[in-house]
């Protein structure tokens, strides 16, 4: 019964056009694809999306793992926005269309004629995103914008790294990431108000303002004591045990986030309630104050036995822990795998792939059927035909070179 009531996904209907690149625009607008918006992605006609050159896997006919990772549920139009007749199919387009995203520099759109008050005398409905690295009113704003530099200038990097060593990127690009989603909640709350009052919006959303807002309590004890906090690596300033445990194949992570986990730890999990009575051990602050005692304590114990004896173990007894698996243990957990989370799709190059899915679950308007990332230009035809163009017209464009197509 529960199938019969589900309905399209929640933007069904709703078209984007979107001019984005890389990470930060591109895992915003799939967002909105999974979401079920008609995603319409407009790449150069020569390079397409920077990232299809990036980490390209020679043994799967050139088609690089980045690109799939940000592309789902999109079409791909190939078009010269600078060259006038580009620009026309633009302003088509955009005559059809809920949202526009680009993450270009501050200045580009406005030089091509395509910036929000261009298209918005089009359209005054449209929802216009902007994501740049500093923002549109920032002194930086003509300055390009990447992900280890917001990370540099945001305290991101200062909090990440081991206490006694140098600042660290994050592994995956989570300023450009975090900057995707707030992008993606900013243009669902534009339509909202669009919906609301009929009236569409410019976005602006910068991706040093993402990082920063990300440091999020360290932040604020900033701005309260005027210190900035040192970094602790995998520690906790306030909280211990936290943090990674050597058993004898491998690492877990553990946490005892208060007085009654520390309690179940010693006597369920570890079996060693003699842990109670030690004065060094007794609260959370002298386990802070003597850490590495802590830490050898626990160690010895851990070691005993493998991951897969003490998370069991230690779950029984309800404590936070996990095995910390490398990317492909991931992938292939099978909590993870039980949630719907790998997509099969079919790319027209690559025959049947699997992709990680989308982690929003919706009861009654679930997101849309995975669609392969696209190749460059594969709908180029489609979206004239949706923009009003007849067929004549289409082959002119493709002619001309203003568009090009792969239909592989």
């Amino acid at each position: 019964m529960a199938d019969e009531l589900k309905a399209a996904p929640p933007l069904d209907g709703v078209v984007v056009i979107d001019f984005t690149r890389v990470l930060a625009g591109p895992w915003a607008s799939m967002a909105l694809a999974d979401l079920g918006a008609k995603v319409i992605k407009v790449e150069h006609p020569k390079t397409g999306d920077d990232t299809r050159g990036y980490d390209v896997l020679k043994d799967r006919q050139g088609e690089s793992a980045y690109f799939l990772s940000t592309n789902r549920n999109k079409e791909s139009l190939a078009l010269d926005i600078a060259d006038d007749a580009g620009k026309a199919v633009i302003k088509r387009l955009v005559a059809k269309a809920d949202i526009v995203v680009e993450n270009f520099r501050a200045d580009v759109m406005e030089r091509q004629g395509l910036g929000y008050a261009d298209l918005a005398a089009i359209n005054p409905g449209l929802i216009y995103c902007s994501i740049t690295g500093y923002g549109h009113s920032s002194p930086n704003k003509m300055m390009a914008g990447y992900d280890p530099i917001a990370q540099a200038e945001s305290g991101m990097m200062w909090m990440t790294g081991e206490a006694d060593g140098l600042p660290l990127r994050t592994g995956v690009s989570y300023a450009d990431m975090f900057t995707g989603m707030y992008a993606t909640q900013a243009m669902l709350a534009a339509l909202r108000a669009r919906d609301r009052d009929g009236t569409g919006q410019h976005i602006d959303v910068a991706l040093l303002d993402c990082a920063t807002s990300a440091v999020v309590n360290y932040a604020q004890l900033g701005l309260l004591t005027g210190n900035s906090p040192k970094r602790y690596g995998g520690d906790h300033p306030f909280i211990e045990p936290l943090g990674l445990y050597e058993c004898s194949d491998g690492l877990i992570s553990l946490v005892c986030g208060n007085e009654r986990q520390w309690e179940k730890l010693c006597k369920d999990g570890l079996e060693r309630p003699d842990l109670l009575d030690d004065p060094k051990l007794a609260v959370a602050a002298t386990r802070v104050a003597n850490r590495q005692y802590c830490r050898d304590t626990l160690g010895a114990a851990l070691k005993t036995n493998t991951r897969d004896y003490w998370v069991p173990k230690l779950r029984a007894a309800g404590l936070p822990v996990g095995a910390v698996r490398d990317v492909v243990e991931a992938l292939n957990a099978a909590e993870f795998r039980a949630r719907d989370m790998i997509a099969t799709t079919t790319h027209p190059r690559l025959g049947e792939i699997e992709q990680v899915g989308s982690p929003m679950k919706l009861s009654r308007t679930p997101v849309a059927e995975p669609v392969a990332p696209p190749l460059l230009g594969q709908h180029s035809r489609d979206a004239l035909a949706f923009a009003g163009y007849d067929a004549d017209e289409i082959e002119a464009l493709i002619s001309s070179g203003v568009v090009t197509e792969d239909t592989n």
